[in-house]
């Protein structure tokens, strides 16, 4: 019952967000009486934080198997924003604003386990990419890995970005791009503007 609750809960707070959906909203949607949802979770804040780190869980192991492809590192990169973006409903109701702003604790639990589970896929990524001559020589393997996943994440700041104003797919669309061209070898750039191609 309790993965039954998360599944639910998850699904409903990436849709209509955090700060809407109330314990007897899922209870009614789940057809099930309160009470046996705070037999697994002693509040509404636990819930959230159980279906923040469930999302993060699956996602990463989403990512792991993308990685298990050996696809190039440029084509990798886009898979997984493709995989990403695909989980994240259409994010209408800005859900990581939501959880920054109403529950910051597990916001900072999240970003924290974001981070970990995280840069060594980017820095393998990265490394990768300059070996098979993908991206360039001399970049700072380090310092770029860490651009990639701050740049990511302010993607999801909604001072900066209003979901009105800016869609997630456009945002990552532009993001990665930018990041790509920046290191890219002209060889990284031929498969870069296929991928490219290959959508218009």
């Amino acid at each position: 019952m309790k993965e039954k609750i998360i599944e639910k809960a998850s699904d409903m707070f990436l849709t209509v967000g955090f700060k809407s959906v109330t314990m007897d909203d899922i209870a009614n949607e789940m057809g099930i009486s309160k009470k046996t949802i705070y037999q697994h979770f002693k509040n509404k804040t636990e819930l959230v934080e159980a279906c923040t780190m469930h999302r993060c869980d699956f996602i990463t192991n989403g990512i792991n198997c993308i990685r298990g492809l050996h696809n190039n590192p440029i084509e990798e990169l886009y898979d997984i924003k493709g995989f990403v973006l695909s989980n994240l409903k259409d994010e209408k109701s800005s859900p990581y604003y939501q959880l920054q702003k109403y529950y910051p604790k597990v916001h900072v639990a999240l970003r924290s386990k974001i981070y970990q589970q995280m840069d060594s896929c980017i820095l393998e990524n990265l490394k990768r990419g300059v070996e098979e001559g993908f991206f360039r020589k001399d970049i700072d393997v380090d310092v770029i890995s860490k651009f990639y996943f701050y740049g990511m994440m302010e993607l999801k700041n909604g001072d900066v970005f209003p979901p009105h104003q800016y869609s997630m797919p456009y945002l990552m669309e532009v993001f990665l791009d930018y990041y790509v061209r920046g290191i890219a070898t002209e060889k990284g750039l031929l498969i870069l503007n296929s991928i490219i191609n290959s959508k218009q």
